[in-house]
């Protein structure tokens, strides 16, 4: 059946190119339908403006998400509906978070794509891929992999990035030139650096009951911490097998914090930990985003929410890397690992537990500031939405 899906999808494709597409049209959607990172930000953010003529439309396979969205007084289509087919093949501008295929793949020919991407680029991505599973479809160019995954070979027109020292590695990754490249930030970092009051009202309006119930119980403990790892394949039924939860659980338990786990978006949870009193498992398709102001240490390893996280004063960071060798077997670093990270690093559960419970993992403030100048720059400071919006419109005119 999937082969026929893709086949049908070469078909189509040709024909999209046929449809006039409207330059007061903007297009967006998210990875699997959901309703996220920064298509979701900026999808908001260009929602609020009333005065520019320009119609939004959220675009997404999953209709609980259309409904979602519905639901916060934002326009939003099932793709496969006729007016949701109709949208995609006239909407002139694509904002997505990965490729095509958050939208539809064989109904952008014609548009403009606008990829707004979802991390700062440290490990290697794309056509920069030399190791690992991922590299069947880029370096060794599987042709089964290459068959199934077109949306990985459309090179976007315009790339969101931050520095000239995410430009070049991006630039490369995406067979784009650098000229392409929009250095603005990212939109979905705004919700970590606004004023409280302006956060509440964001939460309050966009956000679902369990984020809102989340945010509350943070505010019973002394710290909280909170554990955010990258994807691993051998990960993909459950994300805590490096830990001895119930001992971490003590340790807590006796400091009055709380640990809140949240595993990536493409893990199929199947931990049970409603005995534990000081550790929940927040839903991996959940938006952390609007959370993170509230808690006060970040647990990570090589994920590149180390750098969004940084955006805020007063954090700190533990950087866990129990399984930092086999890690870099399967997927290399584009630049130096050591020389790019910042945080308290531990190698073992058991030093894991030593420095959470000592509280020895402060951050040293000289360091945030140089991984902030290297990875954001200027950028730290823009309103991010506000610029890519004002750059696009201007193209629309």
């Amino acid at each position: 059946m999937k082969l026929i899906a893709y086949i049908i999808c070469y078909l189509i494709y040709p024909f999209s190119f046929l449809f006039p597409r409207s330059k007061r049209k903007f297009a967006f959607g998210s990875f699997r339908g959901a309703f996220n990172d920064n298509a979701r930000y900026l999808f908001i953010y260009a929602s609020q403006i009333n005065d520019d003529n320009i119609r939004k439309i959220w675009l997404s396979i999953n209709r609980s998400c259309v409904k979602r969205v519905r639901g916060y007084g934002l326009e939003a289509f099932w793709v496969f509906e006729p007016r949701g087919l109709w949208h995609a093949l006239t909407s002139k501008y694509w904002f997505f978070n990965s490729y095509t295929s958050d939208i539809m793949f064989c109904l952008s020919g014609g548009a403009e794509c606008i990829n707004l991407w979802h991390g700062v680029g440290l490990k290697r991505i794309e056509f920069n891929t030399i190791s690992g599973p991922l590299a069947d479809r880029y370096s060794r160019k599987n042709k089964m992999d290459v068959f199934c995954h077109p949306e990985s070979f459309r090179r976007p027109d315009w790339l969101l990035t931050s520095t000239p020292f995410q430009t070049s590695m991006f630039a490369k990754a995406f067979r784009i030139p650098e000229s392409k490249c929009l250095e603005m930030g990212y939109p979905r970092n705004h919700i970590l650096t606004v004023t409280e009051q302006e956060r509440a009202q964001f939460i309050s309006k966009y956000e679902p009951e369990q984020t809102a119930s989340l945010i509350d119980k943070t505010r019973n403990y002394s710290k909280v911490l909170v554990y955010m790892p990258t994807w691993r394949d051998s990960q993909r039924n459950i994300f805590t097998q490096s830990m001895d939860l119930n001992k971490l659980n003590a340790i807590l338990a006796a400091k009055n914090q709380l640990l809140i786990l949240k595993p990536h978006a493409n893990v199929r949870l199947s931990e049970n930990m409603h005995s534990l009193s000081n550790i929940i498992l927040a839903d991996s398709k959940m938006d952390i985003y609007p959370v993170l102001p509230y808690t006060h240490v970040l647990i990570t390893d090589y994920s590149s929410i180390l750098y969004d996280w940084l955006l805020m004063e007063g954090k700190d960071v533990i950087l866990y890397l129990y399984d930092y060798e086999e890690y870099v077997k399967e997927r290399d670093f584009y630049y130096p690992f050591d020389e790019n990270v910042t945080g308290c690093r531990v190698e073992s559960f058991e030093e894991l537990c030593k420095v959470i419970d000592s509280g020895q993992y402060r951050l040293d403030p000289k360091e945030r500031d140089r991984m902030i100048e290297l990875f954001w720059g200027k950028t730290a400071n823009y309103d991010s939405s506000k610029m890519i919006l004002d750059f696009i419109k201007d193209k629309a005119r």
